[in-house]
């Protein structure tokens, strides 16, 4: 769930201008699923903009104490999660620690990189929410280290029904700055794209699996 409006316009305003979102509906991209898409989005170029930067840490941490209160511990997603995770500690004075997608190969094995004590109550942080399947991964194993997942803060959501369905059922709060539908209605209202192009952008959300084929 995107909770302010105005926020989640200036984000898309942002990632538009910055271009860490394209969007491309006559020559889609394909991801690494091998979906083909109108858009592309790599959150981590907002890195290198520091007050956008410092606008998306601040109000990641506005949503955090607002919405959950405030967590023993923060944790961040491999990869895109760290930096935002990181930056968000620092600036609530909490301990920091990131969550691998799958366990080391060597030394210790670790998913979970860092310290965290069971019973200590966790906030997620992740850059960009597609199917959901490795942020709901994170969890699952913060969750196996006895950890409480207070909910899970991200930049932007496509906000697939599939998505949304396994955050439902896998009973963690989502909540965004930003997401798809407010994107791209800025994008048409600022010209980055056409009217005749908002029936495929909005059909590709529908059912990405099949869009373009």
């Amino acid at each position: 769930m995107t909770v302010n409006q105005e926020v989640a316009k200036k984000i898309a305003e942002n990632l538009l201008q910055i271009k860490a979102v394209k969007l491309n509906p006559s020559q889609p991209f394909t991801w690494a699923s091998g979906w083909k898409s109108p858009i592309y989005c790599d959150n981590r170029i907002t890195l290198s903009y520091p007050k956008l930067r410092t606008f998306i840490r601040q109000e990641f941490t506005r949503l955090i104490t607002e919405e959950f209160g405030i967590p023993d511990v923060i944790a961040g997603v491999a990869t895109g999660g760290i930096p935002q995770g990181v930056l968000v500690a620092q600036d609530l004075g909490l301990p920091f620690v990131y969550v691998r997608q799958s366990e080391k190969s060597h030394g210790l094995g670790n998913v979970i990189e860092g310290v965290v004590d069971p019973g200590q109550s966790v906030i997620v942080v992740e850059d960009l929410i597609s199917t959901g399947g490795s942020s709901l991964k994170a969890v699952e194993a913060l969750r196996k280290a006895g950890c409480v997942v207070k909910g899970m803060v991200a930049i932007f959501s496509y906000k697939f029904p599939q998505a949304e369905d396994a955050f439902l059922e896998a009973k963690v709060r989502l909540l965004t700055l930003s997401d798809y539908e407010i994107l791209i209605s800025t994008a048409l209202e600022q010209n980055y794209i056409l009217q005749k192009d908002m029936e495929s952008l909005i059909a590709w959300r529908r059912d990405p699996a099949q869009w373009g084929k």
